[in-house]
C-alpha cells in the first residue's frame, strides 16, 4: 500500500473513504441516493471485508460527516488518528485490489485420484499421505471429492443394508461413494481469479461447503490449481488481517 505523506491525515482519511464509497457503488450498483452507512449494512452479507469492519466503517462515516460539514480551508474540526487512517486505507485497498486465493493460500500440493480406484485403496492413500480431501477425476473431469466423512457416510449406509464390509471396500470404486448433489452444496469449482474475500463469502453463505476447487477458468475439465477447505478459513482471515 502506497501512502501519500504529503497529505494530512484528514485528507488521506477522506480519500480512502471516497474510494470505498465509489468502489461499493460500482461493484454492487448501489444508487447515488443511498448513504454510506446503508451501503455498508447492505453489503455485510455479501462481502467478508465489509462484514469484518462493519462497525468501524459506520463509526468512521460519522467522523467523515463531521470533518466534511464542520471544516473549511482554514480549519479542520477533527484530524483522524494515524491508526484510523491506515485502517481505512487498508480497507480501501482490499476492496479495490483484493488478494487472490491462488496467489497466497492455495499453493499447497493437491493429491488427485481416478474414479475407478477401490474404496479400500483410497482409505489407504488417505491414511498414508495425510491428505484428507482428494479430488476424484473421471475422463479428465472433476467428479467430486473423496473425504473421510463422505466415505464413512457411504460405508454406514452399506452396513445398514447388511452388506459384507470386506466386499464393500474391495468391490466398490470410489466414484460410487460420491453424489452429484455434492457439487455446489458440499464443494464448488471456481476460477483462478477467485479472491480471498469471495472465498470467505462462499463458506459464509453455505455452511455445508467443505471445499473450493480452483481451476484455470472454473471448468471441471481443467487441471486443479489449488484447493481450499474449511481448515484454511483461519489462514484466509489472517491474510486479510495482515494485508498491506
Amino acid at each position: 500500500m502506497i501512502v501519500d505523506t504529503s497529505k494530512t491525515n484528514a485528507q488521506r482519511f477522506i480519500l480512502a473513504y471516497n474510494t470505498i464509497d465509489q468502489a461499493l457503488r460500482s461493484i454492487y450498483n448501489y444508487k447515488r441516493s443511498m448513504t454510506f452507512s446503508d451501503m455498508i449494512r447492505r453489503t455485510v452479507p455479501i462481502n467478508s471485508v465489509i462484514r469484518k469492519y462493519e462497525d468501524k466503517l459506520i463509526d468512521y462515516a460519522r467522523l467523515r460527516n463531521s470533518i466534511i460539514h464542520n471544516s473549511n480551508d482554514e480549519f479542520v474540526i477533527a484530524e483522524p488518528h494515524t491508526d484510523v487512517v491506515l485502517l481505512m486505507e487498508k480497507i480501501a485497498e482490499m476492496i479495490t485490489k483484493p488478494p487472490k486465493v491462488i496467489d497466497i493460500v492455495a499453493k499447497k500440493p493437491v493429491l488427485t485420484i481416478e474414479a475407478d480406484v477401490s474404496v479400500k485403496d483410497v482409505i489407504s492413500i488417505i491414511a498414508k499421505s495425510g491428505f484428507k480431501t482428494l479430488p476424484v477425476y473421471e475422463n479428465g473431469k472433476v467428479l467430486g471429492l473423496a473425504t473421510p466423512n463422505r466415505i464413512v457416510d457411504w460405508m454406514g449406509s452399506k452396513i445398514e443394508s447388511e452388506e459384507n464390509i470386506e466386499g464393500i471396500l474391495n468391490d466398490h470404486q470410489i466414484s460410487q461413494t460420491l453424489k452429484e448433489s455434492d457439487l455446489n452444496s458440499r464443494f464448488t469449482i471456481c476460477s483462478e481469479n477467485l479472491t480471498i474475500q469471495e472465498a470467505l463469502d462462499l463458506f459464509y453463505k453455505n455452511r455445508l461447503l467443505s471445499a473450493v476447487v480452483i481451476t484455470k477458468t472454473g471448468s471441471s475439465y481443467e487441471k486443479i490449481l489449488g484447493l481450499i477447505t474449511i481448515s484454511d478459513i483461519m489462514d484466509l482471515n489472517k491474510v486479510l488481517d495482515d494485508y498491506e
